[in-house]
């Protein structure tokens, strides 16, 4: 951006200053960082847990599903308060509960307090990335946005880096309860530099005035069906689901011990994770930049990347064996780790196909797509590894291939819901209305009278943004 001053290329009206704008993005960012550590944290420090608690594969495994499952749940519910109370707002409260949680975990004494934290962390992780998002669209034009996000990712993916060997390193070395207490620390310095040095001049473009628009529960959910309706939206959080289901449940847990099962000692394992998250840090950037410049090439990049880790799985899992060569593995995982960067096409998608005040809410409904897989992901491995009573690499070859089925119900939806959102956009195209990336109609596309009628959008004027 140029000048001291930039206008919503989509006519919001709101003007930024640039040099407040990138300032706010980078602390909001920072503190997206944290939330990312906070949230991977178990990938290294799990086999720590099953013994600090005294519990098992199953057990360890809640920790994920509460704390995901809890994130998942607010997604929705936090675009709508972004929407409403704006991101300064809403990541000062996030950094501050991530802090909370932290700090009891560090203490907690026995496994239910243990849960209770993660829970917490999660509600505060979930108010985070969504707010991240909703500073951006609002002052970043459509074409910065994808590199926005893209280097935001990066940003959250150095969380990622301290997660896995620096923290390994920390927990071995101060151990447990100073580990995490720091951790808590950085959180609640982030909360102050977040409401002392953010632009709180957002959204205020559609607030909810309860007292006017009926019962709150009604309104929300309005909105959130709004958005569901869009088929852009629908669209993104098949993208989200099934570009971050694999990586997000061998990242977060599952990756260190499968890893440790199959030879590798704890810290190549770890140093593993690390390696995956340094080619989401290099792929980011020139992958935002690409589907910025050339929004057509979106989805095709996401579904080769699914298709293409699907297949590297399969592949690995059945003729692998139980002990699978080292290389491959490392290979494969450091391919699937482009997941995340991929998975921000998602959002993207979100923003372009939706009216201004309803970007944070169907931000919310795509970020819930990738959080979903991983919370059934997660719960295939641990359930696995539980009915057959061990967690060896035969164990962890049967659980990672019934995860595996997660990816690729994920792709079949992405594909279909990628040929209604063209054929929607066919359509309008024929009507002459406007669509923010014109299509091209293929023969694999659905064009006839029929197909199109199936998508139950009759009239132009009533027809979801695509």
């Amino acid at each position: 951006m140029t000048g001291s001053s930039a206008t919503d290329s989509r006519g919001t009206g709101l003007k930024r200053n640039s040099l407040t704008a990138v300032r706010g993005w980078m602390i909001a960012a920072l503190v997206y960082l944290t939330a990312v550590f906070h949230r991977s944290s178990l990938g290294v420090a799990g086999l720590e847990a099953t013994h600090r608690f005294h519990i098992g594969a199953g057990q360890l495994s809640v920790f994920v599903l509460l704390q995901v499952g809890v994130y998942a749940a607010m997604q929705v519910p936090t675009g709508v308060l972004v929407d409403r109370y704006g991101p300064r707002r809403l990541l000062t409260v996030a950094a501050a509960l991530m802090g909370v949680a932290q700090l009891i975990f560090a203490v907690a004494p026995s496994y239910p307090m243990a849960l209770a934290a993660r829970a917490l962390l999660g509600a505060g992780d979930a108010l985070t990335f969504v707010s991240v998002l909703r500073f951006a669209a609002l002052h970043f034009n459509p074409r910065q946005y994808p590199m926005i996000v893209a280097v935001t990712a990066v940003l959250g993916s150095v969380g990622n880096v301290l997660a896995t060997v620096p923290l390994s390193l920390a927990l071995h070395s101060a151990g447990w309860t100073p580990t995490f207490g720091v951790t808590a620390m950085v959180s609640a310095g982030a909360a102050l530099a977040v409401w002392s040095l953010v632009p709180d001049n957002a959204p205020t473009l559609t607030p909810l005035r309860l007292s006017e628009l009926g019962p709150p529960i009604r309104r929300v959910g309005a909105r959130v069906c709004r958005a569901w309706a869009t088929p852009g939206t629908r669209l993104g959080f098949w993208v989200h689901f099934a570009s971050m289901s694999t990586t997000t449940v061998f990242t977060l847990l599952w990756g260190v011990p499968y890893l440790v099962a199959i030879g590798f000692s704890q810290s190549a394992a770890s140093a593993v994770l690390l390696v995956c998250v340094a080619m989401a840090v290099i792929a980011g950037p020139p992958i935002g930049m690409v589907i910025g410049r050339r929004p057509s090439l979106r989805v095709p990049i996401a579904i080769g990347v699914c298709v293409s880790t699907a297949v590297g799985w399969l592949v690995l899992l059945e003729l692998g064996g139980s002990n699978p060569p080292i290389a491959p593995v490392v290979l494969l995982v450091v391919f699937a780790a482009l997941g995340g960067p991929v998975s921000a096409i998602g959002f993207a998608l979100a923003r372009d196909y939706n009216e201004p005040s309803m970007v944070g809410t169907a931000t919310g409904v795509v970020n819930v797509g990738g959080f979903v897989a991983a919370i059934v992901g997660s719960a295939i491995v641990g359930a696995t590894l539980e009915v057959r009573g061990g967690s060896s690499a035969g164990d962890y070859r049967v659980a990672f291939a019934a995860m595996l089925l997660v990816q690729v119900v994920g792709i079949a939806q992405l594909v279909r819901w990628w040929r209604r959102a063209r054929a929607v956009a066919i359509r309008r195209q024929r009507q002459g209305l406007s669509v923010p990336v014109r299509v091209v109609a293929r023969g694999w596309d659905l064009v006839s009278d029929a197909e199109l009628a199936s998508l139950g959008v009759s009239d132009p004027s009533t027809s979801p943004r695509v």
